[in-house]
This record gives structure tokens, sequence and C-alpha cells, in this order.
């Protein structure tokens, strides 16, 4: 035979491309259209209807970006006979750019009656028309005209991500608004072509298979007659039916296919509009369910269904009708999809708190899979934090976008830096957005990793990151693939069930051990820094406020602010989200973030205030409170003492500068402002080499080639400016000390830095303000350590982890930045120097030799300057503090990060300056990191402890408080009959628990306090 492949494979493609799409509807009727234009914010559909509504018509402009359109479209249902395989529909074109939903305009249809139908957007177009051949019809239709600040995928500035700059004139033409009759048989046609010619394409030359789904393809295009397709269809699925029908293969890889819809709870788009988001994309869920029984929808993130619950009710009600069915699956179990680099340990565990109480209280689920497909990175204490809140699977597909690396598995256990560890999942068909293409199903065979052990992958289906979810054609797709010949055997699934048979076919998964370092997306971790600053000022005020609500109640009998404080945890846990916190949205949400942290910061300065004056009383005393887990200048750990005054210090001039000492170290800082010597006393001991000092502010150009927020590429050291003449160099008096500063101004910036030491004499502390407007820039501050260090420690949640120096292997060098919290600690065996921040997460550490001896550098990034999504990130004023403490192992490290971020609060006009704490720890290794009433207000008092230096760790715990009993619980606040053993010695007043910890691991105890409690 000849070979006429290519010529046949052409003649189906123009078929699938030209004849067939525009057949698959008949007898299209224009419907009645009139418009009402909401001015402002969104209102609700009772307030829209009662509006003056003008005529209004297909080609017409609407919609300022942002705004939102409400239309009444209104018709008669075109006739058909029953049983005619026509089905009526409402075609509703807002003015699509052919693009994905999710990233442009998309509507919410309502009935009169005020009942959501669905939702209308790009590739889903419908509305279904109940009524019967010749009957009208009426629909109000939310539309919100959304600019497609990504578009092209080019990264260039926008002003289109903020309102004041967007502009006022149209986005959106409506195309059409027509009532019409699917063909039934049309479309299914349709569908088996998609199906079928997808996996053809995927299938081997040699492979006699592909050759029968062509040569059958084939005769159904001749079969169609394209004047008539709706008559000749029929004859055309006949000739498909063959092909279709030959089952899969008895080893054909299986495919769990979950019905998703990854929703950013902001991103380009601000939070108010993922409320809309959430409302379309589940009201489609829903609309499909009624349509296949078998269908199963799975979706995270508490804080969207409790939006849900506050805004659509009606909608929220019958959801939890679908998953009290089973079909509508809540996962995930935290509030939100939340970045796991940067949220703290405490944060992170409240994260799951709140989202499965959400979940257990509104459906009485509890989910056991933590599903954060599209987070940056995955921090290795997530295991253990995931573990105490009763999670078993962890499921994410991002690692995929590893610039340099593939990671080994798909299907392994991760585990922690304490040694729990989570069964997990990637995706091997890498998206969490499939339609279920043959392309798609053929990738995650191919990219499986465990084949000889497993053979069992799940496949995240449904438009995502803007929502949508899946659509008709996906369900059709995921039946035509059941099984069919050549293709992976697709279910429809729940990550549950995909779980359990993933685990039980997979006996002995192999672990990876650690972060889950992506090695992509490095910039996430300094990008608006005003925003991370606001979430780590607010997670250590709400343990401040908590801490001391705690006391007061206790000591007073105060109200505990429940109520309060729920609120300022979920706004927080809200920001969290890996599209907020990391500093890669829009200009808009930006600036609600940082309102939203500053009144979070007041009130709970207000609670904290409360709780303080009713401890302390009123009178002409000042008191220092210490919330922090280390006593700090003679205030107890967890109480307050009087307030202690710094130094005093000894300065004296040095050449051009200044030494400046106390009785645990000197600092020598020379006229450029740089640190040329700093040693501990009374040892002596050099922490910098000659020639190379300390203290030096880097600028480098920052110009990625994509995703400016997102990335840092390596090549950002290609250039480099040392900052090194400052415009001036001054002593000035502090609170009870006096402080050097420095200016320096580079570009159209300046920089102002205040030098002084620690309270107790023992570590160096800079207070840096950046007045910024660089764009397209780095700014780091470095720190060249006379200390060999085959390692940095980094602290992450409830602990730290070591990274290599070096860039030996090609993972090394590919985790050229990284994140750390509130310390960094490089060392060798005897010596080591620890450089503690408030507020700065993205770091560098590295090896470099200098004149024949190592050094090992810490470098902090503190800002950079990207132009898209937000063309203003980072501009305007930042403020930053640090410590430098030589002569330092891991436990200094440990209390210069809490010292940093828990200063000593003064509260003056007191009675009183003493209060006692509530609960104590005897060994420092063990570190109290929340004390709080129990989320069901019982009155039992929560406490949350973990082992901090990395070794196994014995307390005694001593309370200042009575209790009937102690338990051991997980991070929802229930008693774990297995958990720690605890060795309590009785329940009266100052009683003791003891207990021994693993390294890094966290403890929860629940104080149960009955009547002999109160």
């Amino acid at each position: 035979m000849h070979d006429s492949r290519e010529l046949a494979e052409a003649r189906v493609n123009r078929f699938l491309r030209e004849r067939l799409p525009g057949s698959l509807w008949r007898n299209r009727t224009p419907a009645d259209v009139s418009v009402w234009e909401a001015p402002g914010e969104p209102v609700p559909f009772a307030r829209a209807v009662t509006r003056d509504f003008l005529p209004f018509s297909a080609g017409q402009p609407w919609g300022a970006p942002w705004g939102t359109t409400w239309f009444r479209v209104s018709g008669m249902v075109p006739g058909f006979d029953e049983g005619s395989g026509y089905r009526p529909e409402l075609l509703i074109d807002l003015g699509f750019d052919g693009q994905g939903p999710g990233f442009q305009a998309e509507a919410l249809v309502y009935a009169p009656s005020g009942d959501v139908v669905k939702a209308v957007e790009p590739r889903n177009l419908h509305v279904p028309l109940r009524q019967g051949p010749g009957e009208p019809f009426e629909f109000y239709v939310e539309a919100a005209s959304n600019p497609n600040v990504i578009a092209g995928f080019s990264y260039a500035p926008t002003p289109l991500g903020d309102p004041a700059t967007a502009g006022t004139d149209p986005l959106y033409v409506l195309r059409s608004a027509d009532a019409a009759l699917l063909d039934v048989e049309a479309w299914n046609l349709a569908q088996d072509f998609f199906t079928l010619n997808g996996l053809m394409h995927e299938l081997p030359m040699d492979l006699p298979r592909r050759y029968d789904i062509l040569r059958a393809m084939e005769r159904a295009v001749s079969s169609v007659d394209p004047s008539d397709i709706s008559g000749t269809a029929a004859a055309a699925r006949a000739e498909l039916a063959g092909v279709l029908s030959s089952p899969a293969y008895a080893s054909a890889h299986r495919v769990h296919a979950v019905g998703h819809a990854h929703i950013d709870s902001a991103w380009l788009w601000p939070v108010r509009e993922t409320v809309r988001k959430v409302a379309r994309t589940f009201a489609n869920v829903l609309e499909l369910m009624e349509q296949d029984p078998d269908f199963i929808f799975t979706a995270s993130s508490a804080q969207q269904y409790a939006w849900l619950k506050q805004y659509y009710p009606e909608l929220f009600a019958r959801v939890a009708e679908q998953v009290a069915a089973g079909r509508f699956v809540p996962v995930g179990g935290m509030w939100v999809e939340a970045d796991t680099n940067l949220p703290g340990g405490e944060a992170m565990a409240r994260q799951f708190l709140a989202g499965k109480r959400f979940f257990l209280e509104n459906f009485g689920v509890e989910s056991e899979v933590v599903w954060l497909p599209d987070s940056f990175g995955y921090s290795a204490a997530l295991p253990q934090i995931a573990r105490a809140a009763g999670a078993r699977w962890f499921l994410t597909q991002k690692i995929s976008w590893n610039e340099t690396n593939v990671m080994p598995h798909s299907t392994f256990r991760w585990e922690g830096i304490d040694g729990s560890s989570l069964f997990t999942h990637f995706p091997p068909v890498d998206t969490y957005n499939s339609e279920l293409s043959g392309q798609e199903l053929a990738r995650a065979q191919r990219q499986y990793k465990e084949k000889g052990f497993g053979n069992t992958s799940l496949v995240p289906f449904g438009w995502g990151d803007g929502g949508g979810g899946p659509t008709r054609e996906m369900l059709a797709a995921a039946r035509r693939t059941a099984s069919l010949e050549g293709s992976p055997a697709v279910r429809f699934s729940g990550p549950e069930r995909f779980f359990a048979a993933a685990e039980a076919e997979l006996a002995e998964p192999a672990t990876w051990s650690g972060e889950l370092y992506l090695e992509f997306h490095r910039g996430t971790y300094t990008s608006q820094a005003n925003t991370k600053q606001g979430n780590r000022r607010s997670e250590h005020l709400l343990r401040e406020a908590e801490l001391w609500a705690v006391a007061a109640h206790l000591r007073m009998g105060a109200e505990y602010p429940y109520e309060a404080l729920e609120q300022a945890w979920q706004t927080v846990l809200l920001q969290q989200f890996h599209d907020i916190l990391p500093g890669t949205a829009i200009a808009w949400v930006y600036r609600e973030a940082e309102r939203n942290y500053t009144l979070v910061a007041a009130g709970l300065r207000v609670l904290i205030e409360n709780s303080a004056r009713a401890l302390l009383g009123d009178g002409g005393l000042t008191a220092a409170l210490n919330a922090g887990p280390y006593p700090v200048a003679g205030v107890p750990a967890g109480g307050a003492g009087p307030a202690p005054e710094p130094g005093p210090w000894t300065w004296q001039r040095w050449t051009d500068g200044w030494v400046i000492s106390s009785s645990r170290l000197r600092l020598a800082v020379d006229s450029e402002g740089l640190f040329r010597s700093l040693s501990d006393l009374p040892g002596g001991r050099e922490v910098f080499l000659p020639g190379r000092p300390g203290n030096l502010f880097q600028l480098f150009r920052d110009t990625p080639n994509q995703w400016d927020a997102w990335d840092l590429d390596a090549s950002y050291k290609f250039s480099t400016l040392d900052l090194m003449q400052p415009d001036a160099m001054e002593m000035e008096s502090g609170s009870g000390n006096r402080i050097l500063r420095i200016t320096r101004s580079f570009g159209n910036s300046t920089l102002v830095q205040k030098i002084s030491l620690s309270p107790d004499g023992a570590a160096v502390d800079l207070e840096v303000e950046v007045d910024w407007h660089e764009q397209q820039k780095l700014l780091k501050l470095a720190f060249p350590l006379d200390v060999h260090a085959a390692e940095a420690a980094s602290e992450i949640q409830f602990g730290h982890l070591y990274r290599p120096t070096h860039a030996n292997t090609s993972w090394d060098a590919a985790r050229f930045e990284a994140v750390a919290h509130r310390w960094i600690h490089v060392g060798e065996p005897g010596y080591g120097v620890a450089v503690a921040n408030d507020s700065t997460y993205g770091h560098d550490t590295f090896r470099e030799l200098v004149e024949g001896r190592s050094c090992t550098t810490v470098r902090l990034s503190l800002l950079r300057g990207p132009v898209f999504p937000d063309p203003t990130a980072d501009q305007g004023p930042h403020s930053f503090r640090f410590s430098l403490r030589p002569a330092a192992g891991i436990p200094e490290a440990v209390a210069e990060g809490y010292r940093l971020n828990l200063p000593l609060r003064r509260i003056s006009g007191v009675a009183g300056t003493a209060v006692t704490p509530v609960v104590t720890v005897d060994n420092p290794a063990v570190v109290v990191e929340a004390v709080k009433l129990a989320e069901d207000r019982s009155g039992d008092i929560v406490v949350r402890l973990y082992e901090a230096h990395g070794s196994r760790a014995g307390a005694t715990v001593r309370t200042g408080f009575s209790y009937d009993d102690v338990v051991s619980a997980d991070v929802l606040e229930r008693a774990v009959p297995s958990g720690l053993p605890l060795v309590v010695g009785g329940g009266a007043e100052g009683e003791t628990v003891e207990l021994l910890l693993r390294p890094f691991q966290i403890a929860t105890l629940r104080f149960r306090r009955g009547a002999r409690g109160r």
C-alpha cells in the first residue's frame, strides 16, 4: 500500500478544525439582552435585579477593568421534538479570546428566583434550558470584566493589576447570547474524535493500533456530509465504534482521574474576585454532578468553603449535600493552599487546625491528604506537622518545574527533619489542569517512575489557577478512556481512594529525606518585603496576644478573646496563600495585604495591652513583658520584670571609624561602615579575615528569564556593585546608649543603618532602613566569616535544616538561594557564628578561598524590584533588624532568633512589674512555642513545645496554674492515647510534667481544667 498517512491525518485535522465545531448547535436564535453596570464593587443578586436594565445587543462593548456588568437574558426555547437528539441550551460568549478560563471575563448565571444555575467561562459557554419547546426563559448574568493580566505570558509590566491604573475603557465585546439546540450525536462524535485523535498521535509509528485508529477516523470523515452533519454523525460514530471498544491492555497504566479546580485565593486578581471564582467553579461542578452520577470532585482550602458559606449559602448547602454523598470531597485540611517555606511553625500548625476544624464542623469529614499542587517548594518540617494534624498522604506536582534536576520518584515516602514521613505522590502527568487529553495521559504513563513496582497515578483534571473546573468534555474523555487499547485505563476517583490503592500496591516505597526544594521561583523568598514582614510580625504578635490573654484569664479572670484571635489568625492564614506571601500577585493584592496586617497588628496590640494592664494594674512603674521562650536582660521567659537598661558599652575612635566593646565582644567599624574586626571576649577569636570585611551591602542586576516576581536566576551574580562609600557616619544617642548611624545612597535609593550591641553585649545589633526606588535590582547584606563550614544550619518550622555550602553536585549547585526563618548558623568544630533577622527569608551561603584560606559567606537578601505582575513591587520605605553573634552554637542561634522577633515589650503606668510565667521549662533545648486556650472553649489550656537543638532532650514542664489532668494531644487538640509518654507530678499549682523528646519533635500538651482548675 502507498503511504497516505500524512494526507489522511491532514484530512482528519481539517475536519476537526473547520467542519465539525460549527455544527454542534442548530437553530441559534439571538436572545433579548439588557444591561446594568454596577458602579464600583460587586453587589448581590437581590440588589442588582432591582436596577433599571437598558437594552443591549451582541457586538456592543462592555466591562471596564475589574468591573461587574449584569445582563438580563431572555427568550424562547427553540422548538424540537422529544427524543430527536437535541438539547436546548443558551450559549453566552462574553467576548472570550480563545485562551482558557480563569484569566479573563467570566460570569455566574442566576435564575429569576436567585438560585445559581452555573457559570459561563471560556470553553464552557452553555447554560441548560430546562423549559419545554417554545416556552420562555430568563436569566440574570453577573459578568466580571477581569483583565488578562498575564496575556501572552510575556511578563511585561502592566497597569492592569491595580484599579487605580487599569483605566476605564471597556475590555470586552459581547459576542453572542443565543438560544440553540445542541446536537447530542454530533457533540458525541466530536468527543470520540478528541479521544481517538489524541491517542493516535501518542502511539508509536510502527504500532498497528495507530493505523487502525487513523483509518477508522478517515472512514468516519468520509461518512459525514458537511452539509448535513446532524444527519450523518451517527454513521460516522459507527465507523469509530470498533476502535473505541477495543479494551485496554491488561498491563495498562492505571489513572485515577480526580475532578479538580485549582483556585488561587488571590493572584492575578484580588481576594474579592476569588470569592466569586469559587462560586462559579462550584456551580459548574454541581451542574456536572447532575449529569454524571460517577463524577467525583475534590477541592481544598477551607477558606474558600467559608466564603461560599458566607456569600452563597444556597450554593454551600448544595455542596454540603454532595459532600455527604461522597462526591464533593474536601481535601488538604488547611485553611488555604499555603506557601510552606515562609510561614512559621505555629502558623503552619494553625493552617491545619483552622482548616480541619472547618471541615469537621461543617461537613463531618476529615481529610488525610495534604493537597498542595502549586506551592513553591516544601519545608522539611511539613511531614511532622501534617502527621500531628492527622494526615497520612501528600500530593504536589510543582517539583516537576525544577530547572536542573528531575526528581527520581513519582510515589515515595517523604521524611522530615524529625523522622516523621508522609506517603507522597507527584502526579507524573505534570499538571493540575489536565483535560484528559491523549497527550496528557500518555505523559502520565511515560513519566511514571515506579514502573515494575507500581502502576497507578493520579491525574487532577479541570481548568484551574483561576478556577473553572472540569467540563462535560472532560467527563466524556474519561468515559472513553476507561478501557481503551493503547491508553492508560482511566477511572473517576477521589484522592483518598487513589492513595489507598497506591499504598497497597507499592509495598516498599523509596524514601526522600529532607526538604523538597523547588529549583525555580527562588525570588519568592524576597519579593514584596513589606508583606513578608507583616506576616512575621503578625505571627509573633499572635503568640504574645495568646500568651498574655491566657495569663490574664488565669490570674485575673479576664475574658479570653476567642473571636478576635480567631479573626486575626484567619487573616494571617489567608495571606500565607502561595501567591500572596511569596510576593507574586498583583498590586491590588498587596495594598490589601499590607492594610490587613496593619489592622491585625493594631488589634493584637490592644489585646496585649489590655491583658498586660489586667495583670499589672494601674500605677507609675514601667514593666517589661517577655513573650519569648528564654530570659532576656533579667526578664523571665513568658513573664514580666522591671524594664532593663542596655549597656553601657565602650565606644572608641579608631582611625576614621569606631570600636564598640562590651565584656563579651569587640567590634571595629571602618570609615566605610564595614566590619573590619569582630572578636569574642575574652578568647579573642576573630570573625573576619583580613581584607574581607563584613556588613557589606551589595547591589545586583536582577533580570530573570521569566516569571519576574517569582524567579531569581543564578545570572544575578554576574553584575555586582559593592556599596562601599557612605554619605555620612555619625554617633547618635539611642535608648540608654549610643548608636552608630551610617547613611548610604545609591541609584534612586537611600539606606540608613544603625549599629549597636544587644542588651547582654554578646551580639551586634543592626537596624536597616531603606527607601527603595530600584527596579530589577537585588540588595543583599554580606558577612564573609572566617569559619570553614561544610554546611549551614537554617531555621525552618520547629527546627532547622543543614544545607551544604559547596556545589559538589547539580542538586547543591541548583540550591544557590535558600530560605531561612529567624536565623542562620555556620560553624566548624568548636566555633560558630549566628546571623539572626526579624523579617528576612532569602539568603545564600557559600565557601570561597581568600588568600589560600577558606571563608564562609552568609548573605541575606533584603529587597528586589520585580516589574511583573506588580510594576511597583517593593518601592518605598522598608525596615529590617539583624544580629550577628560570634562564638555561637545552635542554642545561641535559636535564642537570638527569638530575641530579635520577640523583643521585650515595655508597659508604662503599671502598679507592678512581675508576672509569674504560665508555664516554664527547665531545658533550653525544649522551646514553648504556643500557650493558648483550647479551641472548643472548654477552658482547657494548650501548650505546644518542640525540641529546637536537634538532639534528644528531657524536660520538666512546670505550670503556674492548677489542672485536673494533662494529655498528649494532636494539632487539633484531641487527646492521642498512643502519644508522648508523660510523667505527671500531680495537678496542684506549680506541679510538673516530665517528657522526653526526639530531635525536633513537636509536643502538644492539653491541660484539662474541670471545676478544680477554674
